[in-house]
């Protein structure tokens, strides 16, 4: 049995499009970083850019969860003396809002050459509106499926779970040893019983 290994330029690259509104930022970068790398396909190589392109829109609209807008900073470094910069989410996203899902992105990416080629293809727009409707991109739910190798998207059916049943604990009856285990430990230490 021979083993595939995708050759350079040998696949087509399909775009998908995601609307980001009221999306958690983490988890929709958990979507997308596959998709990037064509860990989606049957054909992913390593050492090959098999990934798609994907396009998405209303990333002023993304959702962090907890209080990440506040204690979640991010660092740049300019390498010269004193040039460390931090800056906290919501600062960071009235400055610049596609930063933040870029960031979560990339972090999840490679990192090497091919894993910055891959971070190419991610296209983010603060509004609805995006230059590339000329590719003709396919919708993409960013939370319940994935795009199949056919370029239609795929979706889990969810896997029916019998209902739950509540076992209660059986009650335990008073019994003679148990009442002079109670009268035992409710006497005080110097009125112990003896032995026998």
């Amino acid at each position: 049995m021979n083993c595939y290994q995708a050759k350079a330029g040998e696949l087509t690259k399909s775009w998908y499009v995601i609307d980001a509104t009221d999306l958690v930022v983490g988890r929709l970068a958990a979507q997308i970083a596959p998709i990037l790398m064509g860990k989606h396909r049957p054909t992913y190589t390593p050492h090959i850019d098999t990934g798609d392109f994907v396009i998405v829109t209303n990333v002023d609209k993304v959702v962090f969860t907890g209080k990440k807008w506040q204690q979640k900073s991010y660092q740049r470094y300019s390498g010269h003396p004193g040039g460390q910069k931090d800056e906290v989410a919501w600062k960071l996203f009235q400055r610049r809002p596609e930063r933040i899902l870029q960031l979560a992105v990339q972090r999840m990416m490679p990192k090497n050459k091919i894993g910055r080629h891959m971070l190419g293809k991610l296209k983010l727009y603060a509004g609805s509106q995006h230059p590339h409707q000329a590719q003709a991109p396919l919708p993409l739910d960013g939370i319940f499926g994935r795009p199949a190798p056919a370029g239609g998207l795929f979706v889990p059916k969810a896997i029916p779970q019998a209902p739950r049943v509540k076992v209660e604990a059986p009650k335990v009856e008073d019994t003679p040893a148990t009442a002079a285990a109670e009268q035992v430990s409710t006497t005080t230490p110097d009125a112990t019983p003896a032995a026998e």
